[in-house]
């Protein structure tokens, strides 16, 4: 049985909101799954993303293969950089603890780079609110009359 973690949709028209899980390939979209992982709402910026490192972990390693947006969902969570830290472990490169310390500082760096984007993202709304509403009015003008002509008139007499 081939099983994916892919996303399964929630909400209501236009306003999506996701589930993680785990599911037979065979199965519909929001059909039977075999187990939740987290949550997915992509209409907050940024994206909230719940989701149980552990339990994904564990699927990774048991082969359940994510669609291309879960695995920016994983990837972005961390869950794959520390799926490759955990296959260096097992091949000899470090032990267990080298591996969550980088992982500890790569959380760390994450956590503080999503945190300045949304701070950049709510004094952008802010400011967006606070500039008063400039409109343009624009002044119908009458077509100047052609002086030379009348001129040219005049010198010729």
């Amino acid at each position: 049985m081939a099983v994916k973690m892919r996303l399964q949709r929630h909400g209501s028209k236009k306003r999506p909101f996701y589930f993680i899980v785990v599911a037979d390939a065979r199965s519909p979209r929001d059909g039977k799954f075999i187990q939740k992982l987290g949550t997915y709402n992509p209409l907050t910026v940024p994206a909230t993303i719940q989701i149980d490192r552990q339990k994904a972990l564990d699927w990774l390693h048991k082969g359940a293969q994510p669609t291309d947006t879960v695995r920016r969902i994983l990837s972005f969570k961390g869950v794959l950089y520390l799926k490759h830290l955990l296959r260096g472990v097992t091949l000899g490169l470090f032990d267990e603890t080298v591996a969550m310390q980088k992982f500890t500082v790569w959380t760390s760096e994450h956590d503080t780079h999503v945190a300045k984007r949304h701070a950049a993202h709510k004094k952008a709304r802010r400011d967006d609110r606070n500039q008063p509403v400039v409109r343009k009015v624009e002044t119908a003008t009458a077509p100047e009359a052609p002086a030379a002509p009348a001129e040219e008139a005049k010198t010729e007499e």
